[in-house]
């Protein structure tokens, strides 16, 4: 009795080889698209950001204490914050007793229509810090007074430069360039708050989480060495 020889189904096979070939690209198709979502962009450099931590840093590296704060520029809350304690946290620094490391966060980048105020001034926050670092805290304090309301169109890049402006920063052509460009939103993005937070102002003094009272000498002065 013959056996039956089996033919073999190239069709198939290739059809098969295909498919696989067709799956390993459309995956790294997603790959590389989720990966450039989740890339910082641009980052600021010199001045006095600290890129790795994400945060502007004014004061003394070496100075005895260090507070750090949390922000978003569009928080109510932070702008009362800044309102309440700012002034006094300013004299630590100036006077060498405190570090102030600031980090603009971007939780609320949903809270205006057009989405994306808070990236976008953080993004100006970043850059004024390089280029001009002197009047970068007269530009936080200056868009504070100038905060948007949440669910509003927030403020235009063109206004944030004449923000800027008016806090006596020296806009140049190319530092304007870099705000209205947004250069580093994609860089302020990447960055959120510390996984104990729970929403802004979050402060941090000396390695220790308070919670804000809005009182100087029970948020700052209580945990300063």
């Amino acid at each position: 009795m013959a056996t039956a020889v089996r033919k073999t189904n190239w069709f198939a096979i290739w059809v098969s080889v295909i498919a696989v070939v067709v799956l390993v690209a459309v995956t790294g198709v997603v790959i590389a698209i989720n990966n450039k979502a989740a890339a910082p962009g641009a980052a600021p450099s010199g001045g006095i950001v600290d890129t790795d931590a994400g945060a502007v840093v004014f004061g003394d590296a070496d100075a005895p204490n260090t507070i750090e704060t949390y922000v978003d520029f569009l928080c109510p809350y932070c702008n009362q914050f800044e309102q309440a304690e700012g002034a006094s946290i300013k004299k630590l620094v100036d006077a060498g007793t405190a570090v102030l490391k600031v980090h603009p966060v971007t939780i609320l980048d949903q809270g205006t229509a057009p989405a994306g105020f808070s990236s976008r001034a953080s993004s100006a926050f970043f850059a004024i810090a390089t280029a001009d670092p002197d009047n970068a805290y007269a530009f936080m304090q200056a868009m504070y007074e100038n905060q948007p309301d949440e669910q509003s169109a927030g403020l235009t890049d063109e206004q944030i430069v004449q923000i800027a402006k008016s806090a006596g920063v020296n806009v140049t052509s190319d530092l304007e360039k870099t705000i209205t460009k947004n250069t580093y939103q994609s860089f302020a993005q990447s960055k959120g708050l510390p996984a104990d937070a729970t929403g802004t102002p979050h402060v941090v003094v000396n390695g220790t989480a308070v919670s804000v009272t809005y009182s100087y000498d029970t948020d700052i002065k209580a945990h300063l060495k």
